[in-house]
């Protein structure tokens, strides 16, 4: 069976993912390019008694690299010895924006990669009042010209097929300018070189990235020696090269009717209006948080029935012993504490994919970006600080396109502030218990506290880049250049697979962690040192002789909890969380989410099992709102979750930095311990005041 490498390559907003995942029907691989945390995409298909892998390059309008994802373009594609180097690159363009696909192709095709042309969206060309000659376009390009449309899967067989053939030969384009003929020579004879282009890159790439630090540093000196400024050899290649194409597609591409109001504008006239445009963002908010609450409370009472279940197979099944009590005292509780909530996290990924599909999110990014740039970032900053409303690592790596120094450092160091999938759960578990459930004009009173919640996380990550723009100090400004795709109806398959993968990726995560966590609560809250841990039931019994056997016997579990190792270690921080309004189990929970945000619920429920005895087969397991609802706050004597301690642990988590992968991208990022020391400690203390004031303020 003949292997052969495909990578696709593209501008953004071109179908190239779509194409991608309709290429592979879904079959993929995420990871990373070796050496940097920048997104792989991979597929494998087999077709013909032939198995191609196919890579999703990240999307870019040429060779030269304006972020770190750009860079692996060049690194893949410029380096014949690189293991991801195709054997043939799949260009794609569409009808639009033509020439710049074009561009991108010849500078494909002059690094001497094979590559074809594909063009995508056909159904586009005639729409839009376009002609294309394609044989002439063949001709000019020198390969064979696919027509595609990824949506209804339409010439995609027809390319496949062209993945085994040879590519055509191919006479370069690029001419090098005169002025830089000796330079071009003096770089293909100390490096070994016989191609013009690849020297050329040599000379006009900042950096190459497939060279070792010896031969960057010689590389550096002939630069300089030769008074090389790579910028101006960027600019010089891409007038020459637009001004070829404007000669040889006055030709071969041309409009058949005067170019008239397309559904698109008429539609931005409403969406991207100075007021109209934000009433509708802030109405889709609301609806989206409506939705969270409304849409899942069945599936969750779906997931609670399943959990109960399999809680009452595994208690009959598992011998009595300390394997019975480890499985459903620590691993069910903690593990349906994260998985409960999926159904609220899936609806969120739902609606952020949805507006990713259609074309809305750019428009949102559009019509934020006036409002940035008094707090020292730029309409570039919003692509993280939106993708932080589903993780913060994926947004603070977003950051990396942002060229200015000063706003990508400012982004990074705010992103952490929006609200993440992880604060969902907690949210939803603490806004249940401390905001009734009633509504307001048909709206949910819960849902508008999550949506204040939402807007808590903007007012932090905002009012955090005011105080670091007066700090950090820079010359530069960065000014949002972008393209408004077309709006277009989301194509479900690319929906779904986002929102599996989104939400699965967050129940793996938190699950590792909750799974590990859950167990070493389970130990230190089993066993416990002296006399009142070992002698609990004797000590309960003779200070409480006239109780019932029910209440008895929850309050010697109670008791032995509040003695074990974990008693002891919550007892040790309750001095510190007691002024937030939180008693010992909660600081426990909040110690252990210091590892990640979510890991808070599944504490919780770990905790209050341990602190409850098994309940009869005919009673209702007790769900971890119930058993929450009825705690009793030892310090007060009142319940521990009342609106003053409610509301003091949502402004905690709403302000405090408690995820390490976050913290490690961040450093990653940065490469400053200082910048990520500076951020968690700003964080947490502020969560902590703030916290702090809301509780002595409502208690």
């Amino acid at each position: 069976m003949s292997q052969y490498k495909i990578a696709l390559i593209g501008n953004p907003n071109v179908g190239k993912t779509s194409l991608f995942n309709k290429l592979t029907n879904l079959r993929q691989k995420v990871g990373n390019y070796p050496g940097v945390t920048v997104e792989k995409r991979e597929g494998n298909i087999e077709r013909n008694g032939n198995k191609f892998s196919i890579t999703d390059l990240p999307g870019t309008y040429s060779i030269y690299p304006s972020s770190l994802d750009e860079e692996v373009v060049l690194k893949v594609l410029g380096d014949p010895s690189n293991k991801l180097y195709p054997d043939l690159a799949v260009v794609i363009g569409e009808p639009s924006n033509l020439k710049r696909s074009i561009l991108l192709y010849l500078q494909v095709r002059d690094l001497g990669v094979p590559a074809i042309f594909v063009i995508n969206m056909k159904d586009e060309i005639e729409s839009k009042g376009l002609s294309i000659d394609l044989k002439k376009l063949e001709v000019f390009l020198q390969t064979k010209i696919y027509l595609t449309n990824a949506r209804t899967s339409e010439g995609l067989n027809e390319l496949v097929e062209a993945f085994t053939k040879p590519a055509n030969s191919y006479s370069p384009k690029f001419v090098v300018p005169n002025d830089y003929l000796a330079a071009v020579a003096n770089i293909k004879e100390n490096f070994n070189l016989d191609s013009d282009y690849i020297a050329w890159q040599y000379l006009s790439q900042k950096t190459i990235p497939f060279l070792d630090d010896e031969q960057q540093v010689q590389l550096d000196k002939i630069k300089s020696e030769l008074n090389i400024i790579p910028k101006r050899l960027q600019v010089k290649e891409t007038l020459d090269r637009n001004k070829l194409l404007e000669e040889k597609l006055q030709d071969i591409v041309s409009y058949n009717f005067k170019q008239k109001e397309t559904f698109t504008d008429k539609i931005d006239k409403t969406l991207i209006h100075p007021v109209f445009g934000y009433v509708i963002f802030l109405g889709i908010l609301l609806l989206i948080f409506q939705a969270v609450y409304a849409w899942s409370a069945p599936l969750m009472t779906m997931v609670e029935d399943l959990f109960g279940w399999i809680d009452e197979t595994a208690i009959s099944l598992i011998p009595a012993g300390p394997i019975n009590d480890i499985i459903t005292g620590a691993v069910i509780p903690g593990i349906e504490g994260v998985v409960v909530f999926v159904p609220q996290i899936a609806i969120l990924f739902l609606f952020i994919s949805i507006m990713e599909e259609t074309g809305y999110m750019s428009r949102v990014v559009f019509l934020m970006d006036r409002w940035l740039k008094p707090f020292g970032l730029s309409g570039k900053s919003v692509v993280p600080l939106v993708s932080g409303a589903a993780c913060a690592i994926p947004a603070v790596m977003s950051a990396r396109n942002i060229e200015n120094d000063k706003e990508r450092l400012l982004t990074i160091l705010v992103t952490p502030f929006m609200t993440c999938s992880a604060r969902l759960p907690i949210y939803i578990v603490l806004i249940s218990l401390v905001i009734p459930d009633e509504t307001f004009l048909g709206l949910s009173y819960q849902a508008i506290a999550l949506f204040v919640m939402y807007l808590l996380g903007v007012v932090g990550a905002l009012g955090s880049a005011v105080i670091l723009n007066l700090i950090i100090k820079s010359k530069h400004k960065s000014f949002l250049i972008m393209e408004m795709p077309t709006y277009k109806l989301p194509d479900w398959k690319n929906v779904i697979l986002n929102v599996w993968e989104k939400t699965l990726g967050f129940l793996i995560n938190a699950g590792k962690i909750i799974f590990a966590i859950s167990i070493i609560l389970w130990v230190l809250g089993t066993f416990g040192p002296g006399e009142q841990f070992n002698n609990a039931e004797e000590i309960v019994t003779a200070n409480n002789p006239k109780m019932d056997e029910g209440d008895l016997e929850n309050e010697i579990a109670s008791y032995k909890l509040e003695h074990s190792y974990l008693g002891k270690l919550g007892t040790f921080i309750e001095p510190v969380v007691e002024p937030l309004g939180y008693d010992w189990k909660m600081g426990i929970g909040l110690i252990s989410s210091f590892a990640a945000r979510e890991v808070f619920v599944g504490t919780m429920s770990t905790v209050y099992s341990l602190g409850e005895v098994d309940v009869e087969d005919n009673q209702e397991k007790n769900t971890l709102l119930k058993r929450m609802k009825s705690e009793i706050n030892r310090n007060t004597g009142g319940p521990a979750y009342n609106l003053a301690s409610g509301v003091s642990l949502l402004l905690f988590y709403a302000f405090a930095m408690q995820c390490m992968s976050t913290i490690a991208i961040v450093k990653k990022e940065t490469n400053s311990w200082k910048w990520t020391l500076i951020q968690t400690g700003f964080m947490t203390g502020l969560a902590y005041v703030v916290a702090f004031i809301a509780y002595q303020i409502l208690k």
